[in-house]
């Protein structure tokens, strides 16, 4: 269609068809366009269809063939399938004018087998494009698929959704705080817990993204970046809030892309090792007997060694009758194993330290009352004992003396110690969370006694002796077993 417009346009065609030029010079243009073209035909036609060129001169003059001009000689430009002098064609018909008058016509054709031809390379082209193109997309896609599925670990998608979910449960339900920091020192993660911990100590606003240096001062988590090393059971400040932190660098494949911090609050882990009174309390004890039971051997050998076997059997006999006293008066007035052990425990160390503690002769508690008070119990006695024993060091007469009575569905304990007493303003704050007269670190004790009788409902008392401090605490036995 294109060379039909191109032949239709020259001037040749047109002033030949005009009559302005000769026929002879469209016959050689329209060749040569031919064989430029490798067209099988260029044929030019007047109005009345008679051919003006042809590969063939001796059908110049002669009408064109194959039925198909007529639309042409109408001004109508179009494509046809049709069998002219040299076979099968395809053919491209274009009108011809000159001075807006229509002078006669183009037709360009081409084999139909040449068509047919074309059509099949291009074909085979095409199926071959698609189907190289298919080798290469699916090669690469599995070759990408194992990338990225050694990237991800061979997780699928349904393993990595499963994985964040319970990694973020994991990361927002535990207490510690968790700090992570990528290569560059921004914090990647923050839980809740740290986030609570930072605003305790008056950080605040969103910490992802942020520079770990600028937003938390002396972190310690550059240097384990810079080092690789890390970092376990460090003590830190952050504005008022002191922690235990531990501080480790992140490796992939040998390499540092970052560090994570872990961190808990002091005062937590100072309760929690408190609130072990019981345990404790057994352990103190056993190490307390221990070490009379050694002093009373020592004692032994030395009178065998000296064949003083009199004083020897008086000695031994002693011990026994005042063990065993010890032990009945104290099992027979405190029906409770756990609280009858935990005050033989103490009777022995107070004893270790020089202090004459005694069990009121009016003692009595008649049975255990459940698990649940037997571990609030352990706490009470065992840190009230404790405070005692430590406020008589200095006196000058070290007494502590421990009352028990069960009335009425009502236990009374009261502790009464020979010590220089509470003054009024530390009355006011003894059961506070922190507070101690003696050292840093302390004043646990008796908030967690505090905390105990609270939660079994009773109370608790702190009154001023004759000289020293007398403790009254009072609590509910509902639930007898």
């Amino acid at each position: 269609m294109y060379v039909a417009r191109i032949v239709a346009h020259s001037d040749v065609v047109t002033e030949g068809l005009a009559g302005i030029r000769k026929d002879k010079e469209m016959q050689d243009y329209a060749n040569s366009m031919r064989s430029l073209t490798q067209s099988a035909i260029v044929v030019v036609f007047d109005m009345e269809g008679l051919r003006k060129s042809h590969p063939d001169e001796t059908k110049l003059g002669y009408h064109v063939v194959g039925g198909d001009e007529e639309r042409s000689l109408q001004g109508e430009e179009y494509l046809s399938f049709a069998t002219g002098t040299v076979g099968p064609q395809l053919r491209a018909f274009t009108p011809v004018y000159f001075n807006d008058r229509q002078v006669g016509a183009v037709v360009v054709g081409i084999h139909i087998d040449d068509v047919e031809r074309a059509v099949a390379e291009s074909r085979n082209r095409i199926f071959i494009t698609i189907l190289l193109g298919m080798v290469i997309g699916i090669a690469g896609a599995v070759l990408l698929a194992r990338s990225v599925k050694k990237t991800l670990f061979g997780l699928e998608p349904a393993g990595i959704a499963k994985l964040l979910e319970e990694r973020n449960a994991m990361l927002y339900s535990v207490k510690e705080g968790i700090l992570a920091v990528d290569l560059s020192g921004r914090i990647t993660m923050a839980n809740e817990a740290a986030i609570g911990m930072l605003a305790a100590g008056g950080t605040t606003g969103d910490p992802i993204g942020q520079e770990i240096d600028t937003y938390i001062p002396n972190t310690g988590l550059t240097r384990v970046l810079k080092t690789g090393l890390s970092e376990l059971n460090q003590e830190q400040d952050l504005n008022g809030v002191h922690i235990i932190t531990n501080r480790v660098p992140i490796l992939v494949n040998g390499n540092i892309v970052g560090a994570i911090a872990t961190f808990r609050d002091k005062t937590e882990i100072n309760q929690l090792a408190e609130e072990l009174t019981g345990v404790r309390s057994y352990v103190e004890a056993l190490r307390s007997q221990a070490h009379e039971f050694m002093n009373k051997l020592h004692v032994i050998l030395g009178l065998v060694r000296l064949e003083s076997y009199d004083q020897l059997a008086a000695y031994i006999k002693r011990i026994a009758d005042d063990q065993e006293a010890e032990v009945a008066f104290v099992g027979k007035r405190i029906k409770n194993p756990v609280v009858a052990g935990l005050v033989l425990s103490k009777l022995s160390k107070s004893r270790e330290m020089g202090v004459c503690m005694t069990v009121d002769e009016d003692t009595m508690m008649l049975s255990e009352p459940g698990a649940l008070i037997n571990h609030e119990l352990v706490t009470i006695v065992g840190n009230l004992i404790d405070n005692a024993l430590e406020a008589v060091q200095d006196a000058a007469e070290k007494k502590v003396t421990l009352a028990i009575h069960d009335m009425d569905n009502m236990l009374t304990i009261r502790i009464r110690d020979s010590g220089p007493g509470l003054e009024k303003d530390v009355k006011e704050h003894i059961f506070k969370k922190g507070f101690s007269t003696k050292a840093d670190n302390r004043g646990f004790g008796l908030y967690l006694v505090y905390s105990s009788v609270k939660r079994l409902n009773g109370s608790i008392e702190y009154m001023a002796a004759s000289q020293g401090t007398d403790v009254v605490v009072a609590v509910p036995l509902r639930h007898r077993r």
